[in-house]
């Protein structure tokens, strides 16, 4: 469907969810920030690969803001796991070396717990996705199981 064949309601709403995903981002990063300014050891380790799979699951709706809040949180779960998957090999290491933005992304080493780590993450990314989307739904008068218009 052409965006300008949408129906009011569904580019409303399609529109709020990347209002929400993109303050949602960058309250993702301001948090990692945080922690990894007033903390340190495991916790800041731990909670930075949480958070790294939070900030995934808002781009993911940002990026597909229809997309149920399941399918979001085992996205950006598999695409923690891929990249951590990925630090198996040489290649993350070698960009990492060369790119404090690779680094960042990518990472550099791998480390099983952090499988562990982007799935608390993932959980809280769905939970929160899932609740607001409940909270939007009751607030514009549909029951919270209900289907966003299409």
């Amino acid at each position: 469907m052409r965006p300008s064949a949408r129906p009011p309601a569904l580019t409303a709403h399609t529109g709020g969810v990347r209002a929400v995903a993109a303050v949602a981002a960058v309250v993702t990063v301001a948090a990692g920030l945080a922690v990894r300014a007033g903390a340190d050891g495991a916790f800041a380790k731990y909670a930075g690969s949480a958070l790294y799979t939070v900030l995934l699951c808002t781009l993911v709706a940002l990026c597909a803001p229809r997309a149920r809040p399941v399918v979001v949180a085992c996205t950006a779960l598999a695409l923690s796991w891929a990249v951590e998957f990925a630090q198996l090999t040489d290649v993350p290491a070698e960009l990492s070396a060369h790119s404090t933005a690779a680094r960042l992304v990518l990472g550099s080493t791998f480390n099983a717990p952090d499988l562990f780590w982007y799935a608390v993450g993932a959980a809280a990314g769905w939970a929160v996705h899932t609740g607001v989307r409940r909270r939007a739904a009751s607030a514009a008068g549909r029951a919270p199981g209900a289907a966003v218009p299409r």
